[in-house]
C-alpha cells in the first residue's frame, strides 16, 4: 500500500500503514476565519497531545445542497483566503472540495489536499485536472467514494489520475444507498476498499459524520450525529488509516450540514478513544511505497 503525503512547509502529513491515524476535520462550510481557527486549534492541540497526524477541512462552496435557496458558503476568493490564514496561524495541511475542473489549479496553489466530492467521484475531467494541478504544485488528493458505487469501482478514479500523473492519492468511505433517506456502511467493502488495488492500494480515510446523514428527506439533509462515535470506533478498528470528522462549535447555528456534525467538544471527547483503538489494534504492516 502506499502513503498519501499531504502538506509540505505547512507541517507534513504521511497517511497510511505504519504511520499515525490522521484526523481530516473543520466545519462543513467556511464560515468565517474565527470560526475555522477555533475548530482548528482545537482539533490540532488535541491530536498533538494524543499522538494523531491533522489536517483542516472547510469548504468554500456546498455546490451539492439539498435546495437552491441553501447557503453555499463564502465562495472560492474569500474561502481560500480562510484556509490560508489556517495554514499559516496553525501550521497544519489544509483540504476542500473541488467541484469544476477550473478550479482545481487555483485551489492547489494554496491547498494541501484537494478532495473530490463523492458525487463527482466519476467525473473524468474533473479527476484529471485534479491530478495536473496536484502534480505542479506537490499535492495530494482525496476522492470521497460515490454513494452509488462500489468499492471495486473506485479502482476507476484511481487510475484515472494515475494516468493524468498523480498517485499522490487517499479515498474515502461515506456510506452508500440505501433506500431512501438512508445510507448505510458496509464494513466488508471498506476492507476491499482498503484492499483495492493491492500492494499499489491508496490509503482509506473514513467519514463518520456524512455516513450518519439522512439526504433528501426535506429542504436540508437529515443525520443522525449521535452515531458518528460508533462509526468512527468501528472503522478504526477495521483498519482505516484517516477518519473525516465535521464538527462545529455550535452546530445548530452552522450554515451547512448543521444535522450531521458533531459539536466541537464531542469530537475532541471521540479522539482519545480513536486513539487508544489505534493503539490497541495497530499491527506490523509491509512497507509502503512512495507516489511517483
Amino acid at each position: 500500500m502506499r502513503l498519501c503525503h499531504v502538506g509540505e512547509e505547512s507541517g507534513r502529513v504521511d497517511i497510511g500503514p505504519g504511520r499515525p491515524l490522521a484526523i481530516i476535520a473543520g466545519p462543513c462550510s467556511l464560515e468565517s476565519a474565527e470560526v475555522a481557527l477555533e475548530v482548528g486549534n482545537a482539533v490540532r492541540q488535541s491530536c498533538a497531545d494524543l499522538g494523531l497526524a491533522f489536517v483542516f477541512k472547510g469548504s468554500f462552496d456546498k455546490a451539492n445542497r439539498s435546495s437552491a435557496h441553501s447557503p453555499r458558503g463564502p465562495g472560492m476568493e474569500a474561502g481560500l483566503d480562510i484556509l490560508r490564514t489556517v495554514r499559516r496561524e496553525l501550521g497544519v495541511p489544509v483540504t476542500t472540495d473541488v467541484h469544476d475542473p477550473a478550479q482545481a489549479e487555483p485551489v492547489a496553489k494554496i491547498v494541501d489536499l484537494l478532495q473530490v466530492p463523492a458525487f463527482l467521484c466519476r467525473q473524468t475531467d474533473l479527476l484529471v485536472a485534479c491530478a495536473k494541478a496536484a502534480g505542479a504544485h506537490g499535492r495530494a488528493v482525496n476522492v470521497k467514494k460515490g454513494q452509488f458505487v462500489s468499492p471495486r469501482e473506485m479502482a476507476g478514479p484511481v487510475r484515472k489520475l494515475a494516468d493524468a500523473g498523480c498517485k499522490n492519492v487517499m479515498l474515502t468511505e461515506r456510506g452508500t444507498f440505501f433506500g431512501y433517506h438512508r445510507l448505510v456502511n458496509d464494513f466488508l467493502g471498506l476492507g476491499d476498499l482498503i484492499e483495492l488495488l493491492g500492494d499499489d492500494s491508496p490509503p482509506v480515510c473514513f467519514d463518520c459524520t456524512h455516513s450518519t446523514q439522512l439526504p433528501g428527506a426535506s429542504d436540508t439533509s437529515g443525520g443522525r450525529p449521535e452515531r458518528a462515535p460508533l462509526l468512527a470506533r468501528a472503522a478504526v478498528a477495521a483498519g482505516v488509516h484517516a477518519v473525516f470528522i465535521e464538527c462545529h462549535p455550535d452546530p445548530a447555528k452552522a450554515v451547512s450540514d448543521a444535522d450531521s456534525m458533531l459539536r466541537l467538544d464531542d469530537a475532541l471527547r471521540l479522539l482519545p478513544v480513536l486513539a487508544a483503538l489505534r493503539a490497541a489494534t495497530d499491527t506490523p504492516t509491509p512497507a509502503a511505497t512512495t507516489p511517483r
